[in-house]
């Protein structure tokens, strides 16, 4: 199969096969007479597996050592275990990030309950606070307004 048809078939743009291509993540096809690269069903399914991987937000490092492990099936898969055992804690560390950021925004929301004009928004208010360096209600009694308004 062509690179178009590889595209269509995986969901991968184009530019990122060839992308993959450079980086080995994916062998070299052949080529056709006219230069045309050929894709196998290996290529398919390798492609398929980077794409995976992509989409559970591994980066493209660890997807090359994955990719080690597919290649050498007899090898010990430890260091595989390790290997999404520290991704799932960079989810786990983000989600707690975006758990506070939430905390922080739903905070900041009640300060405005009703509609007034500009001047009066409590939002403006707190935002306006916290780039004088003064606490403002999403950060109020937390350690990174303490941290940011001494660097700040």
């Amino acid at each position: 199969m062509r690179i178009g048809e590889l595209s269509k078939a995986t969901g991968v743009d184009v530019e990122t096969i060839r992308y993959y291509e450079k980086a080995q993540l994916l062998s070299a096809p052949t080529r056709s007479d006219n230069g045309y690269r050929t894709y196998t069903q290996a290529h398919l399914e390798r492609l398929a597996f980077i794409r995976h991987c992509r989409a559970l937000d591994i980066p493209l490092a660890d997807v090359q050592r994955l990719l080690s492990f597919v290649d050498s099936p007899q090898s010990d898969c430890g260091e595989i275990d390790l290997l999404i055992d520290a991704q799932l804690a960079k989810v786990r560390a983000r989600l707690a990030s975006m758990q506070a950021l939430e905390r922080q925004l739903v905070a900041l929301r009640g300060q405005c309950s009703a509609p007034h004009s500009a001047s009066e928004c409590g939002i403006l208010h707190e935002l306006v606070a916290a780039a004088h360096g003064e606490a403002c209600a999403c950060h109020r009694g937390t350690k990174e307004v303490q941290a940011w308004s001494k660097s700040g």
